[in-house]
């Protein structure tokens, strides 16, 4: 089967192709995004190209492990959780033989965000698909009409029924949860009900494994449209919810014309000039990813829980899960709290809500539509409280923080456990760090997983950034002792330096370094007896919140830019082969630096704190360039819903938020040389990057509102009070220019009262 590629991956492929008539100064944001950039894995799971209206319920994409797989297998419903399959599998077959799902070819295949075509069955059947917030509408037609055609609907573990051209069902997704569809064809079938041994029966009504609707229509049709809504709360919401989006007809245009205009609203949000038409694309794309977590669960001003199993009234505040915060912490909630304010304070409230639900009021650290799962490690939603509340958000502070202290305090800092704190942390408690087992020494601690480990080092490292945020929060409600006591806290990643290594090394419960320990390739599959998916050298800059100091443990500024420059230049140490099979999250290598997860993110952007600002420019832009492009491979490791593509935003253009909780963004280098980002209350920041171009990375000077600007930092009151931040960019790097040690960003050891 041949597979023709969408206009947009054949250009991005280098591929002479006919130009459009219409000139790239007509496209609007949203015609720049590739749903398709990433959709091949450089390792382990791939960017899917995901149909969805931003942070909604209804999310789809192709049923396929990835673009090269050559069968879809059947096609979508909706997808639960982010990277997981459809709950249900629609096929359609003009075939004789019916079975539950049906594998088809597929070929001329166009995804939008909005809106999914493709044809399928060796091209005899053109499908069309738009979605809105809660439903969506499916449109078949049929090349040789003659042929009857029969529908399919499936659920692994639930409840089918048909009555005529309408059908519903239902499916588990745990043991206290549903989901729930409820759709329409737009013409009568001539026979409908449950699959039985490949043949439709005269039964309506399947409650049981593997529950399979099917219905046929006539010879001579040659179109037949299906919508459908969906609901978390019961198969009545689900109809409701399609009767509220969709009304009476099926119009499938409409659909496509609002989701398009939707879209456009949010994407529009950022606006850029200059650059070239790859690096917009880039960047709208990674834009639109930042959208697919978390998801809004209201429906009618209810929603359902999956955090205690009932149905709750959200009382005007919309209801978000779905978010691994492990990943979304760093840029991507950030990224919220500029640019849409009042959804990040809904999500927080959504967070503290789960919390409360559970019984523990522990803050949740990985809220899936399941519940918590509590998956990675650290309690990193204290550092998305943090940054909301010194960035002005409305939060509310005194519930957060007794929130993110039970959760330190009261809950197990074991990886992937949501047990009640134990061993290892009551040795954590007294001694500051998390001991590490040495070779061939049993684990002790029940909430210890056998794969995922203690993660000694990662954990020890995040605890301490998580208690500095929270000693933000208590300074910032006004509990000074808790404040010195967490601040004091925050330096407990003293307790595994290794002054002579001068990396952060895994130390046993006796206090001393594990021996002959190999920073590249120690610590077994993906470095977890010692670190979490990544090795040593990017944990060496696992110091969010105090850079400053890390510049004086390594010896000087000097020292730290030396230690930089060598994480960039370090080589693998191994055949490919052998390193990403010991570290398979490590790719999208520079030497020892890893673009593709997400602890390495802020590291291009230290040099700032070490007065070498040029070399951040450098970095910055050398990431961008290599690992980020438009192509079918132009993400260079797990995406997880915006996780990484907020990295891509920020970067291209020209801040980085380092520093969750310090209301501050560092300046890198812009891709455009005219960026604008529309901001609430009508306020505009404008930052100008005069002759930027690939040449063009280094700032040469800057001004602030017309006023000279010499630091490599900007605060978030100023981009958030709108402004114009003009950089004069050059070949050749400024060295002078964010050097001096007092114009470095902030960090904790500076800013202590």
């Amino acid at each position: 089967m041949k597979k023709i590629l969408p206009l947009a991956l054949i250009i991005a492929a280098g591929i002479t192709a006919i130009v459009s008539c219409t000139s790239t100064d007509e496209k609007e944001p949203v015609d720049y995004v590739n749903p398709y950039i990433g959709n091949i894995s450089h390792m382990l799971v791939p960017t899917f190209a995901t149909i969805q209206l931003p942070n909604s319920l209804m999310r789809i994409y192709p049923t396929r492990s990835d673009y090269t797989t050559e069968l879809l297998d059947g096609l979508p419903v909706i997808v639960t959780n982010h990277r997981e399959r459809s709950a249900f599998r629609l096929s359609v077959t003009q075939g004789e033989e019916l079975k539950p799902i049906i594998p088809v070819s597929w070929d001329q295949e166009h995804i939008t965000p909005y809106s999914y075509d493709v044809q399928i069955a060796d091209n005899s059947i053109d499908v069309r698909l738009a979605v809105s917030h809660q439903s969506a509408i499916y449109e078949f037609t049929f090349q040789d009409p003659e042929k009857p055609a029969t529908m399919l609907l499936y659920t692994a573990d639930g409840r089918m029924q048909t009555d005529g051209s309408l059908v519903s069902g239902s499916q588990s997704l745990s043991s206290r949860m549903k989901i729930y569809f409820s759709g329409q064809f737009d013409i009568a079938p001539e026979q409908s009900g449950l699959l039985r041994d490949g043949k439709i029966s005269e039964e309506r009504l399947a409650e049981e494994p593997r529950a399979c609707a099917a219905l046929r229509f006539p010879a001579g049709t040659k179109t037949v449209r299906f919508r459908y809504g969906i609901s978390l709360i019961s198969q009545e919401q689900a109809r409701k919810n399609l009767q509220r989006e969709q009304a009476e007809d099926f119009d499938l245009t409409k659909v496509i014309e609002d989701g398009r205009r939707e879209w456009n609203e949010v994407l529009s949000n950022i606006k850029v000039g200059g650059g070239t038409d790859d690096q917009k694309t880039v960047l709208y794309t990674s834009y639109y990813r930042t959208f697919e977590r978390p998801v809004c669960l209201s429906e009618d001003g209810r929603y359902f829980s999956a955090f205690d199993g009932e149905v709750h009234e959200d009382s005007g505040v919309p209801f978000y899960t779905d978010d691994w915060i492990w990943d979304t912490y760093r840029a991507a909630h950030p990224l919220r709290a500029l640019i849409q304010p009042e959804k990040e304070e809904d999500i927080i409230a959504s967070y503290l809500r789960m919390a409360e639900q559970m019984g523990t009021c522990w803050m949740p650290t990985f809220p899936e539509m399941t519940g918590d799962t509590r998956r990675m490690n650290s309690n990193h939603g204290v550092a998305m409280v943090a940054d909301a509340l010194y960035k002005g958000l409305n939060v509310d502070a005194e519930k957060a923080y007794e929130y993110c202290r039970r959760g330190i305090e009261e809950k197990t800092l074991a990886p992937w456990s949501g047990q009640p704190a134990g061993w290892i942390d009551g040795f954590y408690k007294e001694h500051g760090y998390i001991p590490a087992l040495r070779e061939g020494e049993q684990e002790t601690d029940p909430n210890v997983s056998g794969f995922e480990k203690r993660q000694p080092v990662a954990v020890t490292l995040g605890t301490a950034y998580d208690q500095w945020c929270l000693s933000r929060i208590a300074s910032f409600i006004g509990r000074d002792e808790d404040a010195r006591k967490y601040r004091t806290k925050g330096y407990d990643y003293l307790t595994v330096w290794n002054p002579e290594t001068r990396f952060f090394h895994p130390k046993d419960q006796y206090g001393e370094f594990l021996p002959d320990f190999d920073y590249r390739f120690g610590g077994g599959i993906g470095a977890r007896d010692a670190y979490d998916e990544n090795n040593g050298w990017t944990y060496r800059w696992d110091v969010q919140h105090n850079f400053a100091h890390l510049a004086q443990l390594m010896g000087g500024r000097e020292e730290m830019i030396k230690n930089l420059d060598q994480t960039f230049a370090e080589p693998m140490g191994r055949g490919k082969r052998e390193f990403y099979e010991q570290l398979p999250d490590q790719t999208g290598n520079i030497g020892q630096f890893t673009m593709a997860n997400e602890p390495s993110l802020h590291i291009p952007y230290i040099y700032n704190y070490a007065g070498a600002p040029w070399k951040t420019q450098k970095r910055v832009r050398q990431c961008l360039d290599t690992w980020f492009r438009n192509d079918l491979m132009g993400i260079p490791g797990d995406e997880d819903g915006g996780g990484l593509t907020s990295f891509v935003v920020f970067s291209s253009i020209g801040l980085y938020p380092v520093t969750p909780g310090f209301p501050v963004y560092n300046i890198g280098s812009p891709l455009f040389s005219d960026i604008r980002l529309s901001l609430p209350g009508g306020k505009t920041f404008h930052l100008v990057a005069k002759d930027c171009s690939s040449a063009n990375k280094y700032i040469q000077r800057a001004t602030l509102n017309g006023k000279e600007w010499n630091r490599p930092w900007i605060s978030h009151e100023d981009v958030a009070a709108g402004g114009t931040l003009v950089l004069e960019m050059g070949s050749r790097p400024n060295k002078q220019w964010g050097s001096a040690i007092e114009d470095a960003p902030p960090s904790a050891t500076d800013t202590e009262e």
